[in-house]
């Protein structure tokens, strides 16, 4: 079973895409965080108790204390993660935005509402 970290500062998308994996019996280890400051320590915290981190972690790009785009930096820099596949997500579906997401690390760019089914097959 995949294991995806999401990080929102939207209660309702937390809530959605928790809400869908559950309704369409999506086969999915899906934990939600509401700030970039704590996936990084459930992260941190997954590496020191010799877990593997997630097959997948997507970011919003626009959170107030620390955008998608910050958090993938700091993901990309961090030897320990430089391998996991990231994606930022948002509303947003502005060239600029996909640019800002990719030249950050996200190895890809997700429009919302996010589709949890197809991006669980892509994994």
């Amino acid at each position: 079973m995949p294991t995806l970290f999401y990080v929102d500062d939207s209660r309702d998308d937390l809530f959605y895409l928790d809400y869908i994996s559950r309704k369409q019996q999506i086969d999915v280890d899906l934990f939600c965080f509401s700030t970039a400051e704590t996936v990084f320590e459930a992260l941190e915290r997954r590496v020191a108790e010799g877990k593997n981190p997630p097959d997948l972690l997507i970011a919003d790009l626009y959170m107030p204390l620390d955008s998608g785009v910050g958090l993938m930096n700091q993901l990309r820099r961090d030897d320990r993660f430089k391998a996991m596949r990231l994606a930022i997500c948002s509303g947003s579906d502005a060239d600029e935005d996909r640019a800002r997401a990719l030249e950050a690390g996200a190895d890809f760019y997700l429009e919302k509402p996010l589709d949890l089914a197809a991006i669980i097959l892509n994994l």
